[in-house]
This record gives C-alpha cells, structure tokens and sequence, in this order.
C-alpha cells in the first residue's frame, strides 16, 4: 500500500477510468490518501464521476512517472463519514477552497477488492491485493 500512495505521489496525476452505460469515460485526478489502511481518492458528488461511480462501482488507474506504471482495479466505494473526508482534505489543502468536510458535495472513496500492478518494459509485472 505505501509502495502505490508513494508512486501516486511521485507523479501528481494520475487517470481514472469509469464506465458510462457502455462507454468508457477517462479523467485526471491527484487526489490520494491512505486513510484507515485503505487507499482513499477524492470527487464532487455534482461531477460525472461519482454518478458514474455509483452506476458501477468498478473503476481503474493508470499513472506512469517515465518508466513505469502502475495501474490499480477494484471497486470504489464511498464513504461519507467526516473524519473521512476530514483527513482528505487536511492531506490536501488545495481542495478547501472548492470542498469542505460539512458541504453536501464532497466525496471521498476508497478502493475495495483492489489489485496493484506496477509493469514496465524492463521487468516482469509486480501485481498486490490493496
């Protein structure tokens, strides 16, 4: 788990990928916290992504620092205590000015049956549970 928060770290942004009815739908996001042992990324309610979210709960992310990339499957759930979306936030204050912990509108959600695999074209595939 440290390995993937350190690598989403490292490179900042990093693309996640819902379904919408039958089509795919990719953005950029940055947001990610380990928050009661579990890997936390962070939305809008009002966004496409958490209605898309709630549709299929089954997402995936992409990130890549140059030479390797890691990619992480599993479902999204969300979790709509305070203290959740507290340490979000704190982790990252430049979302306060656009999300609050009390607003209606501030999502955090963490991955549930999850696999990590960090590829790259110089070693075999590193896949774990998160």
């Amino acid at each position: 788990m440290k390995r993937v928060y350190e690598f989403l770290q490292k490179v900042h942004t990093y693309y996640l990928a819902t379904v919408e009815g039958d089509q795919p739908r990719v953005r950029p996001f940055g947001t990610a916290l380990i928050f009661e042992g579990k890997l936390y990324i962070q939305t809008g309610k009002s966004k496409a992504v958490s209605k898309q979210l709630a549709a299929n709960p089954k997402a995936e992310i992409c990130a890549f620092d140059g030479s390797t990339w890691l990619r992480i499957a599993g479902e999204l759930i969300s979790d709509d205590r305070i203290e959740a979306k507290k340490a979000m936030l704190d982790a990252n204050p430049g979302l306060r000015d656009r999300y609050n912990e009390n607003d209606d509108n501030t999502q955090v959600l963490y991955f549930k049956n999850a696999v990590a695999t960090f590829s790259s074209f110089t070693s075999e595939p590193e896949s774990y549970s998160i």
